[in-house]
């Protein structure tokens, strides 16, 4: 049995990828580009990416591959239509990051809330070493206890956001972008109505027909002056270049984890902006941690397993 993972880069340094090795002969890679995909994939039975792109002529010059297993939740790199003709089965993996990015989410929010970037930058200079009071409150902290947080996108990672807003005293309110997704614990309301009542804005949707560009221009002037709005999900949900004009008039805070492009580029609308207090952009790292990685891949071992079990 050949494997081969052709994106290792993006799974992290401290992934423990030999426990691949028990199916058989285990080729790594640490990034693969396009030209090099069919080399990459070449006598292989099973490959396990990432985000790399596996289109029907891609599986047709590699008559050997049997399975593809995705390391992440999404499916949209891959032809699952041509796949299926072709008799190769796709796996993904769901519901591993869930805690993950719910904590990441609750950090980008303390980040504007807290202020602890500023303050521990201030003493780390010197700042409180040379000052003449005991404190020093020269940015905003407040409470998230008694703010309005509305929650766009009602799956599990959702509904576990709501849970940790609601902890800390926030009234929740959602909105499903699917409309299939009820909690009665929390108040369902329409999209501009969240957004026009809301503090605190995030989003956790999947990118689909229904979700691209739902947030642009217009959605944005709904929200209250200073609200922060935060996106986990996938960067094309929210328009770039609306999100820009709303930061340069001061409307609005923004913290992002996901962009329309990724990695960020030159000619990201957003890229002007990167020391704009009002701004704070992590690299798609919500997802990602160590736990949550070690829950991934246990995932996907265990899809190999099933695949090899079943044939």
């Amino acid at each position: 049995m050949k494997i081969a993972i052709l994106d290792a880069a993006t799974l992290g340094k401290d992934a423990d990828l030999k426990i691949f090795e028990k199916f058989g002969s285990l080729r790594i890679f640490e990034t693969t580009s396009k030209d090099e995909l069919i080399e990459n994939l070449k006598d292989c039975e099973i490959v396990i990416i990432n985000k790399v792109k596996i289109d029907k002529e891609a599986m047709t010059l590699t008559p050997s591959l049997k399975l593809i297993c995705i390391t992440a939740t999404g499916t949209d790199n891959v032809d699952l239509i041509a796949a299926k003709k072709l008799g190769i089965e796709v796996k993904n993996v769901a519901g591993y990051s869930t805690a993950s990015v719910a904590q990441h989410t609750l950090a980008l929010v303390l980040h504007f809330y807290s202020k602890v970037g500023y303050y521990g930058g201030f003493v780390k200079n010197k700042g409180w070493l040379n000052s003449k009071i005991f404190t020093h409150l020269n940015e905003p902290i407040n409470e998230i206890s008694g703010k309005e947080w509305g929650i766009v996108g009602f799956g599990k990672i959702g509904q576990e956001v709501a849970k940790i807003a609601k902890a800390f005293g926030a009234n929740v309110s959602y909105y499903s972008t699917s409309g299939k997704n009820s909690n009665s614990d929390f108040p369902f309301l329409s999209l501009k109505e969240l957004l026009t009542k809301s503090q605190i804005v995030t989003i956790h949707a999947p990118l689909n027909a229904q979700t691209r560009g739902l947030i642009s221009k217009n959605e944005l002037a709904y929200m209250p002056q200073d609200a922060l709005l935060v996106n986990v999900g996938r960067g094309g949900i929210v328009d770039e270049s609306a999100l820009k004009d709303a930061i340069l008039n001061e409307k609005i805070f923004v913290a992002l984890d996901v962009l329309e492009k990724e990695p960020m580029s030159q000619d990201s609308a957003l890229m002007e902006l990167l020391e704009n207090s009002r701004v704070l952009i992590t690299p798609h790292v919500a997802w990602a941690s160590v736990e949550a990685r070690e829950r991934l891949m246990g995932k996907v071992k265990e899809n190999i397993e099933n695949f090899l079990k079943d044939r």
